[in-house]
């Protein structure tokens, strides 16, 4: 892999960690009960970062499919991008399929099924995308201070 591409696949991956520490600053940080022109504010941050945090996601699984990254330091890199793709996802799919149960209430096994899809997918959202972008994020690191890059 040349050193442009290499240089700007981490400027994503790093640009990537920079965001999700700012999204775990906002949300233990932010909270209580905000009034008027300071929420909307606060709201509109909070969809910039996850914005910005899922496009991140897509430009890195974009740059390392695109370079010639091979082995466990590709896995990795694509294991924080889709990571970051997949919250988000989840994030909507959970919404979704709840909002849908609900709807859906009358009908036993739309109900259920609904039930079903919104667990998973907020499993999927909550405690397995984090978990598995910072399994991707410090394999990447160590892949990257071994190989000297």
């Amino acid at each position: 892999m040349n050193e442009k591409n290499l240089r700007r696949l981490k400027k994503v991956f790093y640009a990537l960690i920079v965001i999700f520490i700012l999204i775990m600053v906002y949300m233990f940080l932010m909270g209580g009960d905000i009034q008027g022109i300071m929420r909307m504010i606060i709201i509109f941050t909070n969809f910039a970062l996850w914005g910005l945090f899922f496009l991140l996601g897509i430009i890195l699984i974009f740059l390392v499919l695109k370079s010639k990254v091979k082995g466990k330091l590709k896995v990795f890199l694509l294991l924080t991008g889709v990571s970051s793709v997949g919250f988000l996802i989840g994030v909507i799919l959970h919404n979704t399929f709840y909002a849908l149960g609900i709807i859906f209430e009358h009908i036993t096994i739309l109900k259920y099924l609904m039930e079903i899809f919104h667990v998973v997918f907020f499993l999927i959202a909550i405690p397995i995308c984090p978990i598995l972008f910072l399994i991707g994020v410090i394999g990447s690191i160590v892949l990257f201070k071994r190989k000297g890059n």
